[in-house]
């Protein structure tokens, strides 16, 4: 592993846990030559997993790419990186478990706002107004009001 701060190629791990589910581990090393502490991350590669596009093309899964989108909707939220990293898990990890082979990009786009429903509601607009393409205010205003509507709706029943 190459030190981000001075490109040397050995390190030493300082500590390492695994997530709650056991899919990932995450890794805190120090560069035997300058000191510099990084973290890395050990994910179980997805046996092949093809996404379906819109347009019927085939591409490789890519864990990355739902990591990106996630934060992107999630700039500059109060959003710990690794409650993003957490979240992306639990999306991967759902989608392995349900899809073995093949999965649409669409089945992709309806995980990722469930879960960004649940973890920040901005966040969750931002991934939805790109994710749904809205034409026009009304379209994104239904979407505000529907989830105004669900969070009141949850509020009255605690």
């Amino acid at each position: 592993m190459k030190c981000p701060s001075c490109d040397y190629e050995e390190d030493k791990v300082v500590d390492s846990r695994s997530t709650k589910d056991g899919t990932v581990t995450r890794r805190r090393r120090e560069c035997l030559e300058c000191g510099h502490r990084y973290t890395t991350y050990e994910y179980i590669e997805p046996g092949q997993m093809v996404v379906v596009k819109k347009d019927g093309r085939r591409q490789e899964f890519d864990r990355r790419r739902i990591l990106e989108g996630i934060f992107k909707a999630c700039e500059k939220r109060a959003i710990p990186r690794a409650r993003i990293e957490e979240v992306t898990d639990a999306i991967v990890s759902e989608l392995q478990t349900e899809f073995r082979s093949e999965i649409t990009s669409a089945e992709i786009g309806e995980r990722v706002m469930k879960h960004l429903r649940e973890l920040d509601e901005v966040a969750y607009v931002r991934f939805a107004s790109v994710y749904r393409h809205f034409e026009d205010v009304s379209e994104f205003m239904l979407e505000l009001r529907t989830l105004v509507k669900d969070a009141k709706t949850a509020r009255q029943s605690t």
